[in-house]
């Protein structure tokens, strides 16, 4: 049984309900037989509760209701009051004042509480299976709420007895699983509002009938086929629900329910649309059959419809729908069908929404007079209806997404028409405009057009927004026709055209702009005289252009806010800092070399991206001044390399995160460049939508869920689907109310299939997706989950009796079906992933990622043919948000781009000239005198991947993950001991009988967070590890940190020679425990005064800002991760801590036919050692155990 709460509970004393308070001496008991006693005593609500002075705090109270009670003088004892309950039980306390100012306080606000009358009790989500008995006794409730609860019926306070509440008007039993109707409810006469909704009733009983006031009858969400003919008794039923029921045919009863003017019959099982019925029942309006299974219409006869004026028709199966006899329709919802054609009648029609079809043609029959919405967008017309051109209410056309050619001249110059959507056709001029028309809106993006009208902007004189992003525009028409321009234009988006520098000084002809968009043209220069006269810009954004330097005249740009230049050939800084409302500034892949800054920033100044800045180097002042930006994203300084370090040439990545319009980023990514044993790689995707919480803790926690589940199981279906239900389950009460959409892509060495050297398994719930580019063209691998989008599981969800709103959400929480969290509406939301895998060839380009916003404005094939010529992936995934945003994405928008170089021409194989690092735990060279000392830790990356989630006004990106860079030396073995092996690629591995298998040697970590999800600001600082405020990062070789110690070893020297298993073991002085690579960096060896880890080289501390692998993480408080804490194992093992014993592939292991020659090998190597120091003999060598990451 699962309790939810709204919010964390509180101490007694904030409560706002407690009107007085105090300790007095109290007597309980209307006799004499108890003595005084000191107790605590609150006036609460409508409750006296006594408790005494000591147990106040536990719990421990008694509570008295005071409504229809009694409060009176006790005229035996001074400044003394006796509280009475109401009842046949009812209980008295007797309370003695020690003055007359609080005698008369108590009684005055007392004597106000007994005098009230409780009307409504809302009691829901209380698990009850009855009533507190002492309701029954309130003659005065009149509503009584409770939802969500597990009543029952032959209960002392159950369903049976509710008839005793003479006054009760509303119940709300709704969700309670009773099975059946209680009969005995029919007997509470005064009922007006009852609902039913989701107790898995299949019939009602003919009793129902008896309820002549009721008014509202809610029985949604249950199994009902038929309705009793008694219903129609209810003449004042007014509101009748049985959506999500069973029914095949609109219930006659409906004929007799005279004061009904809505059919609500939505999510049941209608295949035929009868209008005969309808025609019988004259007194309803209103027709709702959404999300029935309506395949065809039956008109019996010609006679025409005049009642109703509503229907809707969304998410059916019709194809052809003539609705020309409703002549008073005046609104039509048939979004989601297959029409092919249209038929209305247009003497009433007001609004029409026939979006998602397939139609080619729409007849309305008259002219519709009063029309003013028309939105057929998403379908096959190839020209705008004549009877549009000639509707003189219109004020919305929306025909975006279909195949127009162009536009008629009577729709722009339409003089009621103020908003026109025309994007994504193939229309390649716009008419020439005569006279003023009073359009607003006019979105034009993705068609061909080369120009527009001459006279747009001086007849347009009421345009506050247009959209021509996506045509092949090389110019810009004047808005000046005098001295003056009288422009009302303010969002202007023009990305991805062909404009060049003689469109910028027509821009000055409007004055109001406050955004402009002008990525991705041919821009070169931006004259300074032209950008100093658009004084009210707040957001510029000239990304993908040739530009070399803004204008210094953009600091007269007093309210700006986001300057977005990234992807250009800017080297000098712009004069942006002194700006008094910057918030964001984007100058990433850039050509920077230094910056000038003012002594002092801005205060409104939150992000500052300048990755991709490869000659860009910072000084400590620089630093010093960046240090209260809340995201800061530099390059990371190059780690110091040697002979044996070797970078991954498989695969490359690039993240780019905006906010958009909304205060906060409720999206996070995961990106691991070296995963496992180094040959692999993790990428996903996290969509909160309006939560940021989950999507943080998913991306904490998911990588080092996969990298367990990997190793219990090699079918990719089994560790997809564990690891995405274990990721469900640790979100602890954080995800019983919280959802989020989740995308995992997994790349991992191909043991199937031969042909191919990589597979890609790709798993997802919820509305993020993957796209493969092969060959140029894009191959989708995963199933977005949403009500809209897939008809089986809206069906499913349907089947479950989940009430589904018209906003198309389950319960109208979500539009999805699936995702990691939202507990609490199981069964409707499932955790099960659609999973996928994908063997990778060399025609494999690059794999994208996105979530729901970015694929809503962005297609498959636009997306890929944007960023498959971007050399950068960073680069690439900045484009792709930067072009949703400019196609009017106002919500977070996420892209990822993993570049992809699985071919052969990416082998780093021994055999093709690269010299790669020997086996884990083995010198590359033929041998070492003098094994390398415990001191400095080689550098790694490992599986670190970036947390760089942030709030962000416009933007926040980072390139998230880093490549494979391990140093391998000698622990305490002579490299002559073995001979090493061919080193191998991926692409050729070794075959599977060889001697020695280890996990990778290094490992990087970075987060902010402690191994259980909580902060670790409590935790003591460990010696070697650096941490500064914002992330901790230790890089160690867990093969080399005992270095000599190792070889003085006892245990080794003694043990290792005998070639039994049980020595075997022993061999390894390693104890190696998994944690999350993302929460997690501090090194918890067994004894501090073995081992001594000195600073990483590529971690430095900057005033709380950490520069590492392109990305800055903020300084957060606490994530809200309480609630993940609370549900982390305890115990040794699992995800947060790794079991203690050696793991069988941590172990040193020697095949037989070589244990004869190790032993001598091994013996010979002891006597040519020199003898240990005294100081040294009699040390017991313990293994060492790292929170580390494998």
């Amino acid at each position: 049984m699962l309790r939810f709460y709204g919010e964390k509970p509180c101490q007694m004393d904030h409560l706002d309900r407690i009107l007085l308070s105090g300790i007095y001496n109290v007597r309980k008991g209307k006799t004499q037989l108890h003595k005084w006693a000191e107790r605590l005593v609150v006036l609460c609500g409508t409750c006296l509760i006594v408790s005494s002075v000591k147990d106040c705090q536990t719990g421990k109270m008694h509570i008295l209701p005071l409504v229809g009670g009694k409060v009176e003088e006790v005229k035996r004892r001074q400044y003394c009051l006796a509280f009475s309950s109401a009842g046949a039980q009812a209980q008295t306390y007797h309370v003695s004042f020690e003055t007359l100012a609080e005698y008369q306080r108590w009684q005055r606000q007392s004597s106000k509480v007994v005098s009230q009358r409780i009307s409504t009790v809302d009691l829901s989500c209380h698990s009850l299976e009855e009533v507190p008995e002492h309701l029954f006794y309130s003659q005065d409730i009149t509503y009584l709420n409770l939802r969500h609860n597990f009543m029952q019926l032959e209960r002392p306070g159950g369903l049976d007895t509710f008839y005793k509440f003479s006054q009760l008007k509303g119940l709300n039993l709704s969700h309670n699983k009773l099975g059946s109707f209680p009969v005995l409810l029919c007997e509470i006469s005064t009922l007006t509002e009852l609902n039913l909704s989701c107790n898995g009733f299949h019939d009602l009983p003919s009793q129902i009938g008896n309820l002549l006031n009721l008014q509202t009858l809610c029985l949604d969400g249950n199994f009902l086929t038929t309705l009793p003919e008694e219903l129609g008794n209810l003449q004042q039923l007014s509101s009748l629900g049985i959506s999500f029921n069973n029914f095949s045919q609109i219930p006659k009863v409906y004929e007799k329910l005279t004061m009904l003017d809505k059919v609500v019959m939505a999510g049941n099982q209608l295949e035929v649309l009868n209008l005969e019925v309808l025609n019988c029942m004259s007194h309803v309006k209103h027709v709702d059959l959404r999300m029935n299974h309506l395949k065809t219409m039956v008109i019996e006869n010609l006679e025409g419809n005049k009642y109703i004026t509503h229907m809707d028709l969304r998410d059916n199966q019709l194809t052809d729908l003539d609705l020309s006899s409703l002549c008073s329709l005046e609104q039509l919802h048939c979004e989601r069908n297959q029409l092919r054609e249209l038929t209305l009648s247009g003497f009433s029609l007001r609004t029409l929404y026939a979006n998602s079809n397939r139609l080619t043609a729409v007849n309305v029959y008259p002219v519709p007079s009063l029309l003013t919405s028309l939105e057929l967008s998403r379908n096959l017309l190839e020209c705008v209806p004549d009877w549009a051109c000639e509707a003189k209410k219109i004020e919305i056309l929306d025909v975006s997404y279909n195949l127009l050619t162009e536009i008629p001249m009577r729709i722009l110059s339409s003089l009621s028409l103020r908003k026109l959507m025309v994007g994504h056709n193939h229309v390649q001029n716009l008419p020439a405009l005569v006279e003023h028309i009073p359009l607003e809106v006019l979105d034009i993006q993705h068609n061909l057009l080369t120009r527009l009208p001459d006279t747009l902007f001086s007849k347009a004189l009421n345009l506050r927004y247009l959209n021509a992003s996506a045509n092949s525009l090389e110019s810009l028409p004047s808005a000046c026709t005098g001295e003056e321009s009288l422009s009302a234009l303010q969002l202007l988006y023009l990305t991805n055209n062909l404009l060049t520098d003689q469109c910028v000084p027509v821009l000055v002809g409007h004055p109001h702009l406050r955004i402009l968009h002008l990525a991705n043209n041919q821009l070169q220069t931006f004259p300074a005289s032209k950008l100093n006269k658009l004084e009210q810009l707040e957001e510029l954004n000239l990304s993908g252009n040739k530009l070399k330097t803004i204008p210094t005249t953009i600091a007269n740009c007093k309210r700006l806010h986001t300057l977005v230049a990234h992807s250009n050939h800017i080297s000098i800084f712009p004069e942006i800092l002194q700006l008094p409302q910057i918030q964001f500034v984007d100058l990433s892949c850039n050509d920077l070399t230094e910056i000038l800054i003012p002594e002092s920033l801005p205060a409104t100044l939150q992000d500052l991206d300048l990755t991709g800045n490869t000659n860009l180097v910072l000084e400590h002042k620089t630093l010093d001044t960046f240090s209260h930006i809340t995201t800061l994203k530099i390059d990371q300084k190059p780690l110091p390399t040697t002979d044996s370090t070797v970078t991954s040439t498989f695969w490359s990545h690039g993240l780019a995160e905006m906010a958009g319009q909304r205060n906060k980023l409720c999206i996070s990514a995961l990106a691991v460049d070296n995963f496992a044993e180094g040959v692999g790689a993790v990428y996903g995707m996290f969509d909160g939508d309006r939560n940021e919480e989950l999507p943080r803790l998913l991306q904490c926690t998911m990588a080092d869920v996969l990298l367990e589940e990997v190793q219990q199981s090699t079918n990719d279906t089994v560790f997809m689907a564990h690891t995405f239900l274990v990721s469900h389950r640790k979100l602890g009460m954080a995800g019983q109310k919280l959802g989020s959409s989740a995308l995992l892509c997994y790349i991992r060495p191909d043991t199937a299939d031969p042909t191919s050297s990589f597979s890609l398994t790709v798993a997802n719930v919820g509305t993020c997706q993957a796209v493969l580019c092969r060959s140029g063209k894009p191959l989708p691998l995963s199933k977005v989950f949403s009500l809209e989008q897939d008809p089986e599981e809206a069906q499913r969800v349907k089947d479950q009796k989940a009430i589904i709103t018209e906003d198309n959400k389950v319960n109208g929480v979500t539009c999805c079906t699936r995702l990691l969290g939202c507990t609490y509406l199981y069964p409707w939301i499932l955790p099960k992933p659609h999973i996928s895998s994908t063997p990778l060839t060399i025609q494999d380009e690059l794999l994208i990622l996105g979530n729901k916003a970015l694929w809503e404005h962005l297609s498959y094939t636009e997306a890929v043919n944007a960023v498959c010529h971007v050399q950068d992936p960073l680069a690439a995934a900045k484009k792709l948000c930067t072009l949703a945003q400019s196609y009017g994405c106002q919500d977070n928008v996420g892209a990822m781009v993993v570049y992809l170089n699985v071919g052969e021409e990416g082998c780093t194989c021994e055999m093709n000239g690269l010299t790669l690092p020997g086996p884990v735990g083995f010198a590359s060279t033929a041998a070492i005198k003098d094994p390398p000392k415990p001191t400095t830790p080689s550098s790694s990356s490992g599986i670190a991947s970036e947390f760089s989630s942030e709030m962000s006004t416009s933007e926040v990106s980072s390139e998230v993950g880093s490549t494979a860079s391990d140093e391998h030396n000698t622990v305490g073995l002579d490299a002559a001991l073995l001979s090493r092996p061919e080193r191998r690629c991926s692409l050729h591995p070794t075959p599977t009988s060889g001697v020695f298998q280890r996990q990778p040697s290094c490992a990087t970590f970075s987060s902010n967070q402690s191994d259980n999800g909580l902060d670790s600001d409590d935790d003591q600082p460990v010696e070697g590890v650096m941490t500064n405020g914002s992330k901790v990062e230790v890089e160690v070789d867990i093969h080399c940190c005992r270095g000599r110690q190792l070889e003085n070893s006892p245990t080794l020297r003694e043990n290792f020679p005998i070639p039994c298993l049980e020595e075997r073991a022993r061999g390894l002085v390693f104890g190696i425990r998994r944690q999350n690579s993302v929460n997690s960096g501090i090194l918890l060896p067994v004894s501090k005064d073995k081992t001594e880890l000195q600073k990483s080289p590529s971690t430095s501390c900057l005033y709380g800002k950490k520069l590492s692998n392109g990305s800055i993480v903020p300084l957060e408080d606490s994530l809200n991760l309480i609630e993940v804490a609370t549900e982390a194992p305890r115990k040794k093992t699992g995800y947060f801590a790794a079991p203690a014993q050696l793991e069988p592939e941590d172990q040193f292991v020697v095949p037989r036919d070589l244990e004869e020659e190790v032993k001598e090998q091994m013996k010979h190597h002891q006597e040519s050692r020199p003898e240990p120091d005294s100081s040294e003999e009699g040390r017991t060598e313990l293994a060492e155990e790292f929170d580390t990451a494998l």
